[in-house]
């Protein structure tokens, strides 16, 4: 009986840690956002905006947003994620391939604690992704 309880408190520890990592890195990613939000709004770019003289100028205008814009998209694509693994940890699927259904290796969700899919999961879908991508510039 008392493995039965080391047990689960063990599995209760490693949720706990699970979920304070996940808790933290939401927390500095969206630091970061605020960060560069505020940065665009305040004038970083306005200082941009305002020295650009020809088209030129504007080109580096538009670049600079559009690297600022799939930041923000990175962030909240990340952001989904974590959400999604906070969600599977309340309900007690975190861990567990979206796919084929087996645990995702410990290993795996140390590295990348909202992973979905295990390491043989996830390199499949990267294969048919380039496949996909190769034969559409075709």
């Amino acid at each position: 009986m008392d493995n039965d309880n080391n047990d689960a408190a063990s599995v209760s520890e490693r949720i706990k840690g699970i979920r304070k990592t996940l808790l933290q890195e939401r927390q500095a990613i969206l630091k970061e956002a605020k960060t560069e939000i505020g940065n665009f709004v305040k004038g970083d770019e306005k200082q941009l905006v305002e020295a650009a003289l020809d088209d030129g100028d504007w080109s580096v205008v538009d670049v600079n947003e559009d690297i600022i814009l799939q930041k923000l998209h990175h962030h909240k694509l990340k952001l989904n994620k974590i959400d999604e693994a906070l969600r599977k940890l309340n309900d007690g699927s975190y861990g567990v391939c979206d796919d084929c259904g087996i645990e995702i290796s410990e290993a795996r969700l140390k590295v990348l604690p909202y992973a979905v899919h295990c390491v043989e999961c996830k390199e499949k879908r990267e294969k048919i992704e380039q496949v996909e991508r190769e034969q559409s510039f075709q």
